[in-house]
């Protein structure tokens, strides 16, 4: 049942009951029209309320119907407010907890309204792309006023019930509940006041205008379009609230309707429509049930104080779980301790964090010489350096120390993680757990399933990333995970360009402009570019096969290991990390070249940003056929969240879609003509040739 039908004397009250957060999917829009008939038809009820159970009155549209004809089958939330508009019977809605969406439009729709404190209140549709669609943008700006609306509906983000309270001449809320507990009762209460009271309020009646109309909203535009410039829908959502001051209610009504629908076709509501499902669908592991049993982490060790053990322990003490931080020297524990009380310090100065939450946080990290320190810790990982070796050594010596149950988790961003696991008497406890650095910045994390990881350890895992608030998606083991087995074949294009006639800052800047964060030579330089040319070593012996351009050794053997020597792919200032191109390098590439007779040519932006996206894309494909990642949409989050991937564009594997997976593989087919490139790589992966053969893309 979606919504129930009480009648409490002389009221009807009618509940949505859609968990978690009564979505109003067509089951239950249609159990409200029911109730309201109902009502309707009973003389002895007077009064009707609507309100929500659980922890929700309504977070709007039920994400579980996206795409489905079930989202506009009749009766379509439009129809839901025009018959509680039009209802004979006054309708008050009874806010709590999250009035959100469709669910905050449904209750500007009712004649009055009443909230308990500390309700989230918002229309949050312009982070999916879209602006509200159903009278959002024309009945907020009646009930609040144009300018506080408009910021709510521009930025999409919640206030509080109780705030919106206090905006002078306000007509959102009638009333104020006293308290959560006792909303039911007063809602009822506030009913059976207002039965009698005619004519019936509608806020599509009350006025709406601007006293400056034509300057405020231009200002608005040029406010939001130096904000939002990738994005349509923010001054899509200035447009509507325009209208909503000059036209009448039914024309503006219209208007925004067609504003939705027009936005709902754009790349960029695609994109974060796609986001919006992939996160969520990232926590589920298809063969991990929901309700499978999770270890308690009520303590947690880190192996290494350098910049990642840092901040991995950052995330947790933020948590409020203690940490202890385990070195073999004291002088490594205390540089990794005053760097954390920095990187918290910087905080407090900028007002992001308040002084007695820091000295709680410090006062929760606990530091160690000695693994018997560590015994009593239910997750234990390990940021040592990446080396099988000195992993060996650190998963023995856990093996020994750690208690029975204890999760032992490695950070490695590319080894083998059942080879790690062997090093123990206990596999099925050994998990990867690959933070990006900065490790207490960064979203993502990789959980990496070993062949004998046990279901309760990711379950565990898993509940543990969204505590620490970290986008968590799972990887099976394969050299470099999914994200770093994808970048090495982005990176390998990267230095062909080179090879072929492109600079590092033409590369830089045309997948820059595409959208990415940083380019490959930017990146590299941040991450050190000692770090590639080690996998390079380390690949030049297990797969002699793979081609690379030479460019970048030659960078490294001048010790140009990037930011932190102050040259890389381009030269730095003390102090600085602006990117200065550097003719030193010019002319190694331009004599490299020479060295290998090529004549270099002129390469399009285009060109460049193809091979770049489209290698991550042939490389995600293969990932999916082994089964490394599940799902496409996982390979996406994982991009967006750890590798600077535009959102807009919804991620690798989303924008191939979005380009046609038949248009890809041409592309690829031309690629695959470049004498310099690797065209055994740009075969198109047999998923790929199978998608293209059924019409289908990843997304399905």
């Amino acid at each position: 049942m979606t919504a129930e039908y009480k009648v409490q004397g002389d009221v009807a009250v009618i509940t949505m009951n859609n968990p978690p957060v009564n979505g109003l999917g067509l089951a239950t829009r249609q159990a409200i029209t029911a109730g309201l008939e109902k009502a309707q038809a009973d003389a002895a009820v007077k009064a009707i309320v609507i309100t929500g159970a659980g922890k929700a009155f309504s977070g709007g549209a039920d994400i579980r119907e996206f795409g489905s004809p079930k989202a506009i089958a009749e009766p379509n939330l439009l129809s839901v407010i025009s018959a509680v508009e039009n209802s004979s019977k006054p309708v008050v809605a009874a806010l709590h907890s999250i009035a959100m969406g469709g669910g905050l439009e449904l209750a500007l729709g009712c004649h009055y309204r009443i909230a308990a404190p500390g309700t989230n209140v918002a229309l949050p549709e312009v982070k999916l792309g879209l602006i509200p669609g159903a009278g959002g943008t024309m009945r907020l700006p009646r009930a609040l006023g144009v300018e506080v609306a408009l910021n709510m509906i521009v930025s999409g983000e919640p206030v509080k019930s109780e705030i919106l309270a206090q905006v002078p001449g306000q007509k959102l809320f009638d009333k104020m509940a006293s308290s959560p507990e006792s909303l039911a009762e007063e809602a009822v209460a506030f009913a059976r006041e207002v039965a009698g009271k005619r004519p019936l309020p509608r806020v599509r009646d009350l006025p709406c205008k601007h006293p400056m109309g034509d300057a405020f909203f231009q200002f608005a535009r040029n406010m939001v379009k130096g904000m939002a410039k990738n994005f349509p829908a923010p001054v899509k959502c200035v447009d509507a609230v325009e209208a909503a001051t000059q036209k009448k209610f039914d024309d503006g009504m219209v208007f925004e309707r067609e504003l939705f629908m027009n936005l709902m076709l754009t790349p960029e509501s695609r994109a974060l429509r796609h986001i919006f499902m992939a996160e969520r669908a990232a926590s589920k592991i298809p063969d991990v049930a929901e309700d499978t049993p999770k270890r308690e982490i009520r303590k947690v060790a880190v192996i290494g104080a350098g910049t990642m053990g840092g901040g991995i322990s950052m995330n947790f003490l933020n948590a409020g779980i203690p940490v202890t931080m385990l070195e073999m020297k004291q002088e490594a524990l205390d540089r990794g301790l005053a760097t954390i009380r920095k990187n918290y310090e910087s905080q407090v100065k900028k007002g992001k964090l308040k002084q007695d939450k820091y000295e709680q946080r410090m006062g929760l990290l606990s530091t160690s010489l000695n693994y018997a320190d560590l015994k009593d810790a239910d997750l234990v990982i390990e940021a040592v350096f990446e080396e099988m070796g000195v992993k060996q050594k650190v998963f023995e010596a856990l093996d020994k120390t750690m208690k029975p149950g204890a999760i032992l988790a490695s950070n490695t961003s590319t080894l083998d993680v059942d080879k790690i696991a062997s090093f123990t008497k206990r596999p099925q406890d050994v998990v990867g757990l690959h933070f990006f650095s900065p490790a207490n910045v960064m979203k993502l994390l990789e959980v990496v399933r070993g062949e004998k990881t046990a279901k309760d350890v990711l379950a565990t895992v898993m509940a543990l990333a969204k505590k620490i608030k970290k986008t968590a998606v799972v990887s099976g083991v394969c050299d470099g995970f999914i994200g770093n087995r994808m970048i090495e074949q982005y990176s390998r294009q990267a230095g062909f360009l080179l090879d072929e006639g492109a600079t590092p800052q033409q590369v830089d800047r045309a997948i820059e402009k595409f959208g990415f964060a940083m380019g490959p030579f930017r990146m590299g330089d941040l991450a050190g570019n000692d770090i590639g040319w080690a996998i390079r070593k380390r690949r030049s012996q297990e797969r002699p096969d793979m081609k690379y351009s030479k460019t970048a050794d030659k960078l490294c053997q001048l010790n140009r290991f990037g930011q932190k020597t102050g040259a890389g792919w381009y030269d730095y200032q003390e102090g600085k990390r602006d990117a200065i191109p550097s003719k030193l390098v010019d002319d190694m590439i331009a004599a490299h070249r020479k060295e290998l007779g090529i004549e270099p040519r002129k390469i399009s932006d285009e060109e460049i940003v193809q091979r770049l996206v489209f290698s991550l894309v042939n490389e995600g494909a293969h990932i999916l056929e082994e089964g490394i990642a599940s799902k496409a949409s996982d390979i996406d989050m994982v991009y967006l969240t750890g590798y600077g991937f535009p959102v807009y564009r919804g991620g690798p594997m989303m924008y191939a879609d979005q380009v046609g997976l038949f248009n890809v593989v041409q592309a690829m087919k031309r690629f695959q003509q470049n004498p310099r490139d690797d065209a055994k790589f740009w075969e198109p992966a047999p998923l790929i040739q199978k998608l293209v053969a059924e019409g289908k893309g990843f997304t399905a």
